[in-house]
């Protein structure tokens, strides 16, 4: 059994272009798991082996690898910065111990990078902080570090300070021993002196290193008396302060250099071994019954205790479908059948393989704290819960976001057509924020994702992983419905045939809900006019219309139903009748009740150089865009806006014209919000039309 204590399960995160896969390269190179480096803007990073990846130099997917560093065992993935993957962010972050959050010195806290944050503090993931690319025209440390405290709220611990900046980058000081490291210009990460630390950065390395240890020793009352008597703390006390407050979240120890030129990843990799949580530092995750009820059992770390094990990611490729699996507690086996608890059915596991970006290494067994790639999985897919057959448990499933976006698609010969099937399933194995749906009417198939990028890439996939071409329509908005005024009303559903009829009266309330709430049903039937046993047939009945709105077709958000009172038959009533009598009364109401229209709005985050400040403002309050802030940076100006989605198709494209190339932007969901007259209008023919045609 291999020593947990030496495990560290991370995760490299960030905004895109910060260089997270060239630090993931140069951490390889450094642990001797990869011999000659591959840069991303040649295509060749070892992470990035998908052809969409090389192509457009992004990470798409969340790629693993293990390595060792230190006599530690390390578990890295390497995520997506973009914004239309984010999903795989939050599921690499849900089964992770620690990360590492990479910054880009002149960049500093981008859009991504807040989401990315937001995600890791809802997970309750330890990071370390990376501030990387210091040797780019415009970085400053000291701005991104205080950046870190203003835009993400967070207590950056600095650790090391940098020696020079952009060209005369050489080197760092480290605040704790007050060593300096410099690197010579060969590019080769083992060349580096360990010298005194330069004599005009003295006072500076004095003052954060006096920061740095009050804050750590907060971590320890008695280390803080004697140091406040004057006793100089030993570095191992100090340490393991800094280990306790990065685990408990207090703050994130944050270092710099340059993944490029290979200078401070050695420092970044001695921290993830000192600093962040090995498996069994972790809270463990709870377990849930199969109704999702907690049971206030945890899944505590343990290679003895009866399997707990979570599937992170499905993964296709050439040698069938490859099951990503964190272990929390237990051991599993070659040959084990286990409980997949989502499905109900045991499955077998054919191979245990250990994941090294897109090659393999076979295993016997894996144990808690690992996490491995399983091959023979037929039935599981990502959030479900492997377990202990005569022992089962569920952990906490993930949630994914709703798709925001749609496209029609068709294959553009016969034969691709049972091709196309096939390739969009396992497609949608992969990936929990791609959905698919057929029109049953004019049997299109329709694509739905997260952004313009997201489905563009998942046509390029069919199209070279999977050989079929195909026709893509126009992008569709997904569009919402909701109302705006209360009525009251009342139905009788009565329909008498040979024998026994049907017979249901239902006297209710529909009235707008609030913000974010969903479907509410609540009934206030006194008196058994409605017997309690039908209370839910009309529950359910009022909740699959809701599916459907009456003014274009789009589900109804935000709406509550109140039963109020009613009647029934002894003989003729049945739940089916109360079932009937609810789905007319939502026809016949919903449309009196001052039905709206809302359009996704997303938070548009648009980096741009100062001179063309006014055209991108003007541009976005063209496209019905609200600036929200606007943030000058040392290399340009962030924007920030609420656009509706259905302003922003083909806005890259725009955005580079107006800036000459050099702007960039990120957008994701924000809200739902009322469309204007004319834009609803237009909406509601479009669907008119559609329905006509049908």
């Amino acid at each position: 059994m291999t020593d947990l204590k030496l495990y560290r399960n991370i995760g490299i995160f960030a905004h895109v272009d910060a260089g997270k896969t060239t630090t993931t390269e140069r951490i390889l190179k450094l642990t001797g798991k990869i011999h000659k480096i591959g840069e991303v803007h040649d295509g060749a990073a070892t992470t990035d082996f998908m052809d969409q990846e090389q192509e457009r130099g992004i990470t798409i997917q969340s790629a693993a690898t293990t390595c060792e560093w230190d006599g530690h065992r390390l578990n890295i993935i390497d995520t997506p910065g973009h914004v239309d993957f984010t999903i795989e962010v939050y599921r690499s972050l849900k089964v992770l111990d620690g990360g590492v959050g990479v910054f880009c010195g002149s960049g500093g806290v981008e859009p991504q990078s807040e989401t990315n944050w937001r995600y890791a503090n809802e997970s309750e993931v330890a990071r370390i902080i990376f501030v990387n690319k210091l040797d780019r025209m415009g970085a400053d440390f000291y701005r991104v570090v205080k950046q870190v405290k203003d835009v993400l709220g967070a207590n950056p611990l600095v650790m090391v300070l940098p020696i020079g900046i952009e060209d005369d980058f050489t080197g760092v000081v480290d605040l704790l021993t007050r060593k300096a490291y410099i690197w010579d210009d060969s590019g080769d990460p083992t060349r580096f002196d360990i010298t005194d630390v330069p004599a005009d950065m003295a006072d500076k390395v004095e003052e954060y290193r006096e920061q740095l240890i009050e804050t750590a020793l907060e971590q320890d009352d008695d280390l803080m008396e004697a140091y406040l008597d004057g006793q100089e703390p030993a570095i191992d006390d100090i340490k393991r302060c800094i280990h306790k407050g990065t685990v408990a979240l207090d703050f994130f120890p944050t270092y710099c250099g340059s993944a490029f030129k290979n200078k401070g990843v050695q420092l970044v990799l001695n921290a993830v071994v000192d600093y962040l949580p090995n498996p069994m530092e972790v809270e463990p995750q709870p377990e849930v019954d199969l109704e999702g009820h907690e049971t206030g059992k945890k899944a505590v770390v343990d290679p003895d205790g009866p399997l707990r094990a979570l599937a992170f990611k499905i993964m296709d490729d050439r040698y069938g479908a490859l099951t990503f699996t964190r272990i929390y507690t237990g051991t599993i086996k070659k040959g084990d059948t286990v409980l997949n608890t989502f499905t109900g059915k045991t499955e077998r596991i054919g191979r245990i393989v250990e994941m090294h970006a897109d090659s393999r290494e076979e295993r016997d067994s894996a144990q808690a704290g690992d996490i491995v790639a399983l091959l023979g999985m037929k039935n599981t897919r990502t959030g479900h819960t492997l377990c202990d057959p005569d022992d089962p448990a569920t952990l906490e499933p993930m949630v994914f976001p709703d798709p925001v976006i749609s496209v029609a698609i068709s294959p553009k010969d016969k034969a691709g057509n049972e091709k196309m099937g096939i390739a969009i399933n396992k497609m949608i194995q992969e990936d929990p924020s791609f959905r698919v749906e057929t029109d049953e009417e004019s049997g299109e198939t329709i694509i739905k994702g997260m952004g313009e990028l997201h489905l563009d890439i998942k046509v390029d996939i069919l199209k070279r992983t999977h050989g079929v071409e195909v026709n893509v329509g126009k992008p569709q908005v997904a569009y919402r419905e909701t109302i705006t005024q209360t009525v009251e009303d009342s139905y009788t559903h009565k329909k008498q045939t040979g024998g026994s009829g049907q017979f249901a009266k239902i006297d209710y309330r529909v009235e707008p809900g609030e913000a974010n709430s969903g479907y509410v049903f609540e009934s206030k039937v006194t008196g058994g006019n409605v017997p309690r046993e039908y209370w839910s047939a009309v529950e359910k009945a009022f909740g699959n219309c809701m599916e459907e709105g009456t003014l274009a077709g789009y589900p109804l958000l935000d709406v509550k139903v109140t039963l109020l009172d009613g009647g029934f038959h002894a003989v003729d009533s049945s739940a089916v009748a109360f079932e009937l009598a609810s789905r007319a009364a939502y026809r016949q109401t919903i449309p009196k009740a001052a039905p709206q229209l809302l359009e996704p709005i997303m938070k548009v985050d648009v980096f741009t150089p100062e001179e063309h400040v006014g055209d991108v403002i003007g541009d976005l309050n063209r496209r019905r865009g609200m600036i929200k802030a606007q943030d000058a940076g040392v290399t340009g100006v962030r924007v920030k806006a609420e656009c509706p989605l259905s302003e922003m198709f083909g806005y890259i494209g725009h955005l580079r014209t107006l800036t000459s190339g050099r702007g960039q932007f990120s957008m994701e969901f924000s809200h739902y919000a009322p469309s204007p007259a004319n834009v609803a209008e237009v909406v509601i023919k479009e669907a008119q039309e559609r329905r006509a045609k049908k």
